[in-house]
């Protein structure tokens, strides 16, 4: 694979970083990195990779540069390193509303550009990343961007229409999930169950029940109506769910998630 290069040294560049090496997409001394904070900057250097003094030397250093910047710095850095980028290197960026024609144009080069939505869930290689690529991107260049990311997880390539919305689908809904556990262990735990065995039980109760969905060959109706008896206790702890609006609230919340990144869109 060509040299790749991260503008940012945060826990998803590390989780990427990560993955790179550990499944063999790379080697360590093939990667560059640089970022503002020089205490990040020495933790990475611990995995072998080159530490760059400048957001421009990471691009004239590589061939795919992965923008790992929050959204509102974007601006910023693309002013840093247009004069650095030509029209043979691959953008990848990773922020959430972040288009695809905002980076072209903010370059003001006419560079072939990934757009990346990973989740947190990377950092143990058990991602799910939404890819969406620039048309004038070569297959070899995208399906090296796409071993990037498969190597931490799965991967789904989607129009650029979608971005926004698959936020909502990968990228915030671990929240949604860790929300519903928390709920979970605190009951348990307030009805006298010890905390540590309930997380243990609602952690492979929900790797379970992925696996089900995955495997089992059932829809996901057909699933919960294998597990409500007639008269039993879970279609009387659905009942309450179906009561406080919990599917139409998740849809909801989901919908005040993609208008988020509209508005924060670029």
């Amino acid at each position: 694979m060509k040299k790749t290069g991260f503008i940012g040294a945060g826990n998803m560049a590390n989780a990427i970083i990560n993955g790179m090496i550990k499944n063999g997409v790379t080697q360590a001394e093939d990667i560059f990195v640089f970022d503002l904070d020089t205490v990040k900057l020495a933790s990475i250097k611990e995995k072998g990779v080159h530490t760059c003094q400048s957001a421009s030397e990471v691009v004239e250093q590589s061939h795919f540069i992965v923008l790992a910047v929050k959204p509102q710095n974007y601006a910023e850095v693309l002013q840093q390193i247009k004069s650095s980028v030509t029209e043979d290197k691959v953008v990848i960026s990773i922020a959430a509303g972040i288009s695809i024609h905002y980076v072209v144009s903010s370059l003001e080069k006419n560079c072939p550009c990934v757009r990346v939505m990973p989740n947190t869930p990377l950092l143990l290689g058990c991602g799910a990343t939404a890819l969406c690529p620039s048309e004038n991107i070569s297959e070899n260049d995208f399906d090296s961007v796409r071993s990037i990311f498969a190597s931490s997880g799965v991967c789904a390539v989607l129009p650029e229409s979608q971005m926004n919305t698959v936020i909502s689908v990968n990228g915030s809904s671990p929240a949604y999930i860790y929300l519903f556990a928390k709920a979970m262990r605190d009951y348990a735990r307030e009805s006298g169950i010890d905390e540590n065995v309930a997380m243990e039980l609602i952690c492979a109760t929900l790797k379970g029940s992925a696996e089900m969905m995955l495997r089992s060959g059932d829809d996901v109706d057909t699933l919960i109506k294998k597990v409500s008896s007639p008269g039993g206790t879970t279609l009387a702890s659905l009942s309450v769910l179906n009561q406080s609006g919990f599917y139409q609230n998740i849809k909801d919340a989901m919908e005040a998630c993609t208008n988020r990144a509209n508005e924060l869109g670029k």
